[in-house]
């Protein structure tokens, strides 16, 4: 089944290139199905570059899936253009008062700052508020699973000795439905300066932790009821994105140690190894079809609260 997207959204094309079957609204809405709303809250810079990653994951599944790109109002991204934004995203007082059955928060590079620092600090807090009422699942990435964890349960994020950056390997802590098929271990990229400590996070009794290590912090938890999924890391990244990144930061001269377990024996020159692709695929499906289908209500505005 398709994955639904604006008209003319550039994702469109790069999908339908990838033979990955996605369908225009215009179309969509002569079919007689009722399927399952999605909200992207995209914190990105880049903006473009995430959607066709999340598009692709939301893909990899039987359900048809229909999409609202959603982005802040009091802070406009410099790297998508102005055009861009106004055609193919909402901001939170156009779709305030919809509900969804599944969300995704981005990360953003900002997690060098406090919270409370933030330009979009408390517009951010008021669609988190929103986010408990009015959405049955919710996937927070990376920054925003912290900025989640400190707005919902008061838990901090500490700044780390050196960049986490490179693709880790994770052993499985507890068994959900989210890693159902998964392996003993799996891996995924990450790429930040911060994280969230294990002990924090076990001292509140609604939220398990299903994969974490000392050196990168708690990498996924959730709620008891997977209505809140905390991910630490980039599952959604493609081939090169960490390749980018740490040419970025050469350029910059920034003193950045090559991203580990992410070149075929730790050597640039051997290109790049991806040996994340099955997992996140798996995981994005999995929280599809158990987290959100299966327990959203048929009618949407029947979602409840979620008890924090």
């Amino acid at each position: 089944m398709p994955v639904i997207v604006p008209r003319g959204l550039p994702a469109e094309k790069v999908l339908t290139k990838e033979n990955i079957f996605v369908m225009n609204d215009h179309r969509a809405i002569t079919q007689d199905i009722r399927p399952l709303k999605i909200g992207i809250l995209n914190l990105m810079p880049k903006k473009i570059e995430t959607e066709i990653q999340f598009l692709r994951l939301l893909s990899n599944s039987p359900l048809q899936i229909e999409v609202d790109l959603i982005r802040t109002a009091t802070y406009e991204s410099k790297n998508t253009s102005s055009e861009h934004l106004k055609r193919f995203y909402k901001t939170f007082d156009q779709i305030k008062n919809n509900k969804y059955d599944g969300m995704i928060v981005t990360g953003a590079p900002v997690e060098l700052y406090d919270f409370e620092e933030i330009t979009y600090w408390n517009e951010l807090q008021i669609i988190f508020d929103y986010i408990k009422k009015n959405v049955h699942s919710t996937i927070f990435i990376c920054w925003a699973s912290q900025a989640a964890l400190y707005h919902y349960y008061g838990i901090n994020k500490y700044e780390s000795d050196k960049k986490i950056f490179g693709v880790y390997e994770y052993e499985l802590l507890e068994k959900d439905l989210l890693t159902k098929g998964f392996d003993d271990f799996f891996k995924m990229p990450q790429s930040r300066h911060t994280y969230v400590k294990e002990e924090d996070v076990k001292k509140i009794k609604d939220i398990k932790i299903i994969a974490s290590r000392p050196d990168t912090g708690v990498n996924l938890a959730t709620t008891t009821d997977n209505r809140f999924i905390f991910i630490a890391g980039h599952g959604e990244y493609d081939r090169n994105t960490l390749l980018d990144e740490y040419n970025r930061d050469i350029e910059k001269g920034l003193d950045i140690d090559i991203p580990i377990n992410y070149f075929r024996n730790n050597n640039p020159e051997e290109g790049v190894e991806v040996q994340w692709k099955a997992y996140s695929n798996l995981l994005f499906s999995n929280w599809l079809n158990y987290c959100v289908y299966q327990n959203t209500p048929y009618l949407i505005d029947s979602i409840v609260e979620k008890v924090v």
